[in-house]
């Protein structure tokens, strides 16, 4: 995988064009998806296809001029700085909210490639057809942000149009949310393992302690070296991974407070009521921000603690 810094004119021209082409196909099938239930706004990602066809042809018409016929093959997962994206448009039905959310995504996205790419790039002409197509995409993104709003519901379009919540929930939400999932759950075995074995609130205490800040120290590495943030507008990634790491650590200590009280009994009964607070905490942040159905987000987070609780439990009753 090679930084993005590293890439020659050649290859920042490869990548847009490889760019272009799967952003085409994508609206293409999200026009296709959302045609039966939602025509105006299937009609605009058509509009919004064609110019991304548009803006690939003078790609290419570009690069032969440059640099022959022959096109590197090179891709956004070849370049350090891209987000694996989900395969939402294969999801059926397609869901309004969900879509215009990956759009405008996207769209922030390739803007930021592009201008990012201009500033770099020595060539005027390429320069200016980058400039051009960043300028562009910027529409783009506001096209995006409006959507067939009248087929929103109220609150949701209030929340939507604002550029800003898309930016939290990437920056600090997602590694945010991460973090806590990871130190709620992860740590559950080992703290209640430690507590029925030796029966005794400290020792429950060092553990759980040791674990949570062993869990947050890792998560926190994790996360700031999985994207640098440059092209996909989700921040500085030690700033994220600080994010990440202390939420890992919070979520752990949580239930390893209780520990602190000397009653054996009362402590884990005090446990285990901060771990039904940490999973609700969880569920209703999968809901608010990540637009996860209750049910499904209670569920999802539901079976993982218990899960690793059983195992906890288990390890400590042998």
């Amino acid at each position: 995988m090679k930084k993005f810094e590293e890439l020659t004119e050649r290859e920042v021209l490869a990548l847009a064009i490889s760019l272009e082409e799967e952003d085409e196909r994508v609206y293409a099938d999200f026009a296709e998806g959302l045609r039966a239930d939602y025509p105006g706004t299937a009609s605009m990602f058509d509009g919004m296809r064609e110019e991304e066809s548009g803006h690939r042809r003078r790609l290419l018409e570009l690069f032969q001029k440059k640099f022959g016929e022959h096109i590197p093959l090179i891709r956004r997962q070849d370049v350090r700085g891209f987000v694996e994206r989900p395969a939402l448009w294969l999801v059926r039905p397609l869901r309004i909210e969900a879509v215009r959310k990956e759009a405008s995504t996207m769209e922030v996205e390739t803007r930021r490639f592009y201008e990012k790419a201009a500033a770099r790039t020595q060539d005027v002409s390429i320069r200016q057809l980058l400039d051009d197509l960043a300028t562009e995409e910027r529409s783009h993104e506001e096209r995006a942000l409006e959507l067939d709003k009248e087929k929103l519901p109220a609150n949701v379009k209030a929340d939507e149009e604002q550029a800003q919540r898309r930016l939290f929930v990437l920056q600090i939400v997602q590694p945010g949310l991460a973090g806590l999932m990871d130190g709620s759950v992860s740590t559950l075995a080992p703290v209640f393992a430690a507590a029925l074995a030796t029966q005794k609130s400290w020792d429950a205490f060092l553990v759980g302690l040791a674990a949570s800040a062993g869990a947050g120290i890792s998560m926190g590495f994790a996360e700031a070296l999985s994207d640098d943030g440059s092209l996909t507008g989700r921040g500085h990634p030690w700033v994220r991974g600080v994010i990440c790491g202390l939420m890992t650590a919070v979520g752990g200590i949580g239930h390893t407070l209780p520990f602190l009280i000397h009653d054996f009994r009362v402590a884990l009964w005090a446990a285990g009521l901060v771990v039904l607070g940490e999973l609700g905490a969880i569920t209703w942040i999968r809901r608010r921000y990540m637009d996860t159905p209750w049910v499904t987000a209670a569920l999802q987070v539901g079976l993982g603690g218990v899960l690793v609780f059983i195992t906890g439990v288990l390890i400590g009753s042998s």
